[in-house]
């Protein structure tokens, strides 16, 4: 059973990330090929991932039960999946912990997962720097989202007064956020050239030491 801890660290405040990782729907946008299905209200979340291997496309569908302890900052996460054929299963369990650091904010995530059928073997031997990769896609994804919905600075009424509002005006209510744009198709190929470059660069960090 493969272990996961890896941390990093999203420029854009804990008040900012906190909410996006809190709806599964953001979090679902900013997985690369993923799609999630409405909510059926039983507390379990079911979507779909895509992964493209050259010309070919393969489609993996799964659920997770999330649980949220918002005053901790934390999500415990339990999920199954099964690729389209119904050859390989995989079980996974794990904790994504948000803190703030600075004006940035760090995500420390460990878990564990199981792959039975024939993506085994490739599951052991490099699933970990595989998820280590796309961590790294998904914090870049989030990052952008969180910059995006951090609100912008309100501009300095003009001394003159001519650009403010009248006094019994209602201020403009801010324009409604698009909904969440899924992220882009995982290509294999370039998660899997990411992962070998993680494998190379733990075989030198466990050589200082």
């Amino acid at each position: 059973m493969p272990d996961i801890s890896e941390q990093t660290l999203i420029p854009a405040p804990l008040g900012v990330v906190w909410p996006l990782l809190s709806d599964p729907a953001e979090v679902a946008a900013c997985i690369p090929g993923a799609q999630l299905a409405p909510s059926t209200g039983d507390g379990l979340w079911r979507g779909s991932i895509k992964v493209k291997f050259g010309p070919t496309v393969a489609a993996f569908r799964g659920e997770a039960k999330l649980d949220y302890d918002h005053d901790a900052h934390r999500c415990s996460i339990e999920g199954r999946g099964i690729d389209q054929r119904g050859a390989s299963r995989a079980l996974a369990t794990g904790e994504v912990l948000a803190a703030a650091e600075g004006d940035s904010t760090r995500l420390t995530v460990n878990g564990s997962f199981t792959v039975t059928g024939p993506l085994e073997t490739f599951a052991n031997a490099g699933g970990v720097h595989v998820a280590r990769a796309l961590l790294v896609e998904f914090a870049n994804n989030m990052a952008n989202r969180a910059m995006a919905a951090a609100p912008a600075a309100t501009p300095a009424a003009s001394d003159t007064g001519a650009d403010a509002p009248s006094m019994g005006a209602a201020p403009a209510a801010p324009p409604a956020p698009p909904p969440p744009a899924p992220a882009a198709e995982i290509n294999a190929f370039g998660l899997l050239w990411r992962a070998f470059l993680s494998w190379i660069s733990s075989l030198f960090g466990k050589g200082k030491n």
